[in-house]
């Protein structure tokens, strides 16, 4: 008997692949599906599917600015995995679930706020796409997003790295030993939102043990200060200990007990790639303590591949609760003295590296604040692009904020159209989030 009311939405886009072969595939799904009907999960009343539907461009351009465009840069799989995640936002917030799970591909944290192709397996981010949904949709302010991905989300924490009312809380391999070579506590947000992004890069063999012992210790802490509205996983599943493409040691039983602590209002399947040995068993586990079921008897087959974690493990874990607490829950007062001095502006450069098309990007982004306090200002993208599928590619980007002034918002605009007089750019753009349009000036 289930405890709690739970919406699923399975989208295993048989259109869709990378390449034949690729990790990446619909079988991720279909075994998965095949355990839910054996263990008659489907036959549980408390338990509801719903069918995916397609997001419109507007959805993606919240949280995307795709160069030269972001529609020509996908197909309808990225459409309806994009819409399976709305299904399951707005069941949420309609009261007909208490809680949702988009079992969906193609997967997305990798994908950036600028978009020029496939990196990480992912073009557009399904979540920071469901998240902007959920703010213009039904007026959500305060966000938790809880990546349990083995691979850092570099791409969620690009499009929330300015926002201070989304926390961003990701757990995974240490970037210096898995792709995609980030995710350091010091990646903590731009200056008016220092601390809300929160990185805790684990040892490779790090299993269940270390993951509670770092759950219990800080994660639990941080989203009690926090007090989000709504609690989102990003629920990859690759640091299951027979992911082929990582080093971890986390069992399904691992994954169940973290997903009943964490109480997620919505979870979004990310990675996973042990498709027979692991996702079968830890999205029953995940479905089961979502539903306030007994997951207790959810068992991998085959355990032959489990090694005893190190207790090097432990000390990393312990190094993370001490030096990230600080890092948190000194935020406001780091966060008034990166402003004061960056003054009004700030800017980072980055270079991003597409690995599934070989595009090489160098990007500048600048962000420019306000003095009036309910004003977020807006920032700006200097994106240049080599070997995209359209060839080189360059673009200027001003980005509105939802917070953003009338002054501020004619300031972004003469900036982009003073970089369109200098011609400098093959295009000038502005992003309006919370409309969702991107103007080609």
């Amino acid at each position: 008997m289930a405890k709690n009311t739970l919406g699923l939405v399975f989208f295993p886009a048989f259109d869709w692949m990378i390449s034949p072969g690729h990790p990446e595939r619909q079988e991720r799904l279909l075994y998965t599906r095949d355990q839910l009907e054996e263990e008659g999960l489907f036959d549980c009343e408390e338990i509801k599917e719903y069918r995916p539907r397609l997001a419109e461009i507007e959805d993606l351009q919240r949280a995307h600015v795709g160069v030269p465009a972001i529609a020509r840069l996908i197909t309808p799989a990225h459409l309806t995995s994009a819409g399976g995640c709305l299904v399951a936002a707005d069941a949420v917030m309609q009261r007909e679930v208490q809680r949702a799970f988009a079992l969906v591909r193609p997967p997305g944290h990798h994908a950036m706020r600028v978009v020029h192709g496939i990196r990480g397996f992912c073009t557009i981010n399904i979540e920071a796409i469901m998240v902007e949904y959920l703010r213009s949709r039904y007026n959500i302010r305060r966000i938790a997003v809880v990546d349990t991905d083995v691979h850092h989300g570099d791409g969620s924490q690009d499009v929330f790295y300015h926002d201070p009312d989304t926390l961003y809380i990701s757990f995974h391999q240490d970037g210096r030993t898995l792709y995609p070579g980030t995710g350091f506590p010091n990646e903590a947000g731009s200056p008016a939102a220092w601390g809300t992004n929160i990185n805790l890069p684990l040892l490779p063999g790090t299993g269940d043990e270390g993951l509670h012992r770092l759950y219990d210790g800080l994660i639990t802490h941080i989203l009690e200060d926090f007090q989000p509205e709504l609690i989102i996983n990003s629920a990859g599943q690759d640091n299951h200990f027979s992911d082929p493409l990582a080093s971890m040691q986390v069992t399904a039983q691992g994954y169940a007990r973290l997903a009943d602590k964490l109480q997620a209002d919505i979870a979004v399947l990310e990675g996973g790639y042990s498709i027979e040995s692991a996702l079968p068993y830890v999205n029953t586990g995940i479905i089961l303590a979502m539903a306030g079921m007994d997951y207790s008897k959810v068992v991998e087959p085959d355990l032959r591949g489990l090694r005893p974690q190190d207790e090097r493990c432990n000390k990393r874990v312990d190094q993370l609760i001490a030096e990230v607490g600080d890092l948190y829950f000194n935020r406001e007062r780091t966060s008034k003295e990166l402003l004061a001095k960056c003054g009004n502006t700030w800017q980072r450069s980055k270079h991003i590296y597409y690995d599934e098309e070989g595009i090489r990007e160098e990007q500048v982004e600048s962000v420019h604040y306000c003095e009036r306090k309910a004003c977020r200002g807006y920032f700006t993208l200097q994106t240049a692009a080599e070997g995209t599928r359209f060839g080189d590619q360059s673009a200027f980007i001003t980005c509105l904020t939802r917070e953003i002034c009338p002054h501020c918002r004619q300031k972004a605009y003469d900036a982009a159209l003073a970089e369109k007089k200098r011609g400098r750019w093959q295009y000038v753009l502005v992003q309006d989030i919370a409309t969702g349009t991107v103007e080609n000036l």
